[in-house]
């Protein structure tokens, strides 16, 4: 699993049928600076991913990948390698928060 910012979204009109319906989203994975370890930094990557929880561009998010990522009820049948699985509130490195979703 890793941490991601999502950053914008992906229409595909002309898809296999069970991708209809799927909300398909861009990230970018983030990692704890690895300097001063009191943020968190893009790694300069970008990945398609199913959403399965209903994020928003901007939101930090939980990505699940590769195989992983058709163990939930919603993406078990899609030919899927990365998926949303969830919103991130906070993230604690050592006793500092050095993310929260309410700042």
């Amino acid at each position: 699993m890793f941490l991601a910012r999502v950053t914008g979204s992906v229409v595909a009109t002309t898809k296999v049928a069970s991708m209809t319906g799927r909300k398909l989203l861009t990230v970018e994975p983030l990692r704890v600076d690895a300097s001063k370890r009191d943020r968190l930094v893009t790694t300069g990557r970008t990945f398609v991913v199913v959403d399965t929880v209903g994020a928003g561009e901007g939101q930090l998010v939980l990505i699940a990948q590769g195989s992983s990522a058709r163990m939930t009820p919603e993406t078990e049948k899609l030919p899927v390698d990365a998926v949303i699985i969830g919103i991130v509130d906070t993230v604690n490195v050592g006793n500092e928060t050095i993310f929260s979703a309410r700042e």
